[in-house]
């Protein structure tokens, strides 16, 4: 679909709302009488409600709100998220946004009335525009609680001034669009219409809010229910973006050059001109295992990890998500141990103050150092496969059905990974599988934006999200190599301190609602978690 949907006539007609008065009401809209008529508007128009929809570096800015990553710029809105120092008045990254509900609305009340599309045609168009808002309603519940609830657009100003509905409602809301639309979106698409809403991404989004809100029945029920798809056979090539419309992904943001380009500058290290805007944290990097699957802490204590060279023999996801001292990258030893380089904690602002870097959809920089990064055309994943089957196991150790599909699904993500499958000795209580299960979340899917929600849903936000957020240990790069050409390194000296971090649950649990939104709606209460 990136070659369809990302017009930029439809941006400029559509942006209008994105600043509208009241944050729930469109400044204008496209008239019946000279637009909803063809096909043609039916796709600009609906190319309108895509665009937007979900942003690829909101995606991987995400997990700076988690113990997996740090923002290092407060005006990018991350930082005050992940330190707990947010209100009203700052509240960081907002997602308090109708812009897109507002154009699948107006979408939703006009659409039939293009009567030269024949009415199946139409039904599909209007299912994805619903599938677009349920989805925009799940991201504004899960981060703000009771939300209006607009499913009509505003003749004028004062009718825009609503209170919040209950969350009860925006979920049932939620629930009955996407049981509504699932069998009517197609079963897939390819070539230029790939990214467009399917069975599939209705079903992993329904299988998502279900795992949210704890009701792991369902969450299991509709998680088998996802078929036609399977894993990527490598998961480093997963995220090459030679491979991005292969058959895990269930739904991606689409992205193309010089029209709807992904920058990857906010990730990227110093010394090749990237911000280091968003990096790993130590506490990230020290949950991948060891690659015959014991923890770091466990191999320590038998003597076969060193925390002063702790990259040998690790999880092969590691090297595939994170950019850690002496590794090669881009061409590169990368170096941000040792004070004299330019990716030294202190060197650069743009140098990254945890001494890791983000990996995961940057293999085009290994191929060719030189490639435009800023300016890239990689889809990033909202939906993909491995979810579906952690879900699966994560619902039955919840349900307490500790048995062999539970392990084989664990297993097919760790085969893939070139992990060992699950010692089932060691992993054979409910606790125990639980503890792995998350773990495993955590590792195979860092950078994808779902670990704030995932701490947040387990209740243990307030545990991992509080005290010192620290980086990796200070040292020098060795001559000596492993057999995958990384260097060793001699990591002897203090760890880099880059902030305390304080997490109130259930207080920031929530995000809260933006003090200028409030401003413009006298009806739009405030969060009543302690803001």
């Amino acid at each position: 679909m990136k070659k369809l949907i990302y017009f930029i006539g439809i941006v400029f007609i559509f942006t209008s709302c994105e600043d509208s008065f009241l944050d729930t009401a469109p400044n204008d809209a496209l008239s019946p009488s000279t637009f909803w008529k063809s096909k043609k508007d039916l796709d600009l128009a609906l190319t309108g409600c895509y665009n937007g929809f979900e942003s690829g570096n909101s995606i991987l800015y995400r997990d700076a709100g988690s113990d997996n990553a740090f923002n290092n710029f407060p005006w990018e809105g991350w930082t005050n998220i992940g330190n707990g120092k947010l209100s009203p008045a700052d509240p960081g990254a907002s997602y308090y946004n109708f812009a897109t509900i507002n154009r699948c609305n107006e979408f939703l009340e006009n659409a039939d009335n293009a009567v030269e599309v024949p009415e199946e045609d139409r039904i599909i168009y209007k299912a994805q525009a619903r599938f677009i808002r349920a989805y925009e309603y799940y991201v504004l519940t899960t981060n703000y609680g009771d939300v209006p609830l607009i499913t009509e657009n505003f003749a004028t100003p004062e009718e825009a001034k609503v209170p919040r509905n209950p969350q009860a409602e925006i979920r049932t809301f939620i629930e009955n669009e996407l049981a509504a639309v699932i069998d009517i979106l197609p079963e897939s698409y390819s070539g230029s219409e790939f990214g467009k809403a399917t069975k599939g991404a209705a079903q992993a989004l329904l299988m998502r809010y279900y795992l949210y809100f704890k009701d792991y029945e369902q969450a299991l029920t509709t998680a088998k229910s996802i078929t036609g798809y399977s894993l990527h056979p490598s998961f480093k090539g997963l995220f090459d973006p030679a491979n991005e419309q292969n058959n895990e992904i269930i739904l991606s943001v689409q992205h193309t050059p010089d029209i709807y380009a992904m920058s990857f500058t906010p990730f990227l290290p110093n010394s090749i001109g990237g911000w280091s805007s968003v990096v790993p944290t130590q506490s990230l990097v020290d949950a991948f295992e060891m690659a015959d699957g014991r923890t770091i802490q466990e191999a320590q204590s038998q003597g076969d990890y060193d925390p002063e060279n702790p990259f040998i023999n690790r999880d092969p996801r590691l090297r595939a998500t994170v950019v850690y001292p002496g590794q090669v990258f881009a061409g590169r030893v990368y170096r941000s141990i040792e004070e004299d380089d330019p990716d030294y904690y202190n060197t650069a602002d743009n140098a990254s103050k945890t001494g890791y870097n983000f990996k995961k959809y940057t293999t085009f920089i290994d191929i060719d150092p030189s490639a435009p990064f800023w300016n890239m055309g990689n889809d990033i994943f909202l939906f993909r496969y491995a979810e579906v089957l952690l879900t699966i196991a994560e619902a039955k150790v919840e349900l307490g059905q500790i048995d062999s599909e539970l392990y084989e699904a664990i297993d097919a993500v760790r085969l893939r990974a070139g992990m060992p499958a699950v010692d089932k000795q060691k992993y054979a209580d409910q606790e125990s599988v639980r503890k792995l299960i998350r773990n495993e979340r955590r590792v195979e899917f860092a950078m994808e934006g779902l670990r704030r929600d995932d701490i947040i849903r387990w209740d243990i936000a307030s545990i991992v999200m509080n005290g010192e957020l620290l980086g990796a240990k200070r040292g020098r790069v060795l001559e000596t190599t492993q057999p995958n050409g990384d260097h060793h390194v001699s990591m002897t000296l203090p760890r880099n301190l880059i902030e305390t971090r304080e997490f109130q649950a259930p207080k920031n649990n929530l995000l809260p609602i933006p003090q200028s939104a409030i401003d413009k709606n006298p009806k739009l209460t405030p969060n009543n978690t302690g803001y």
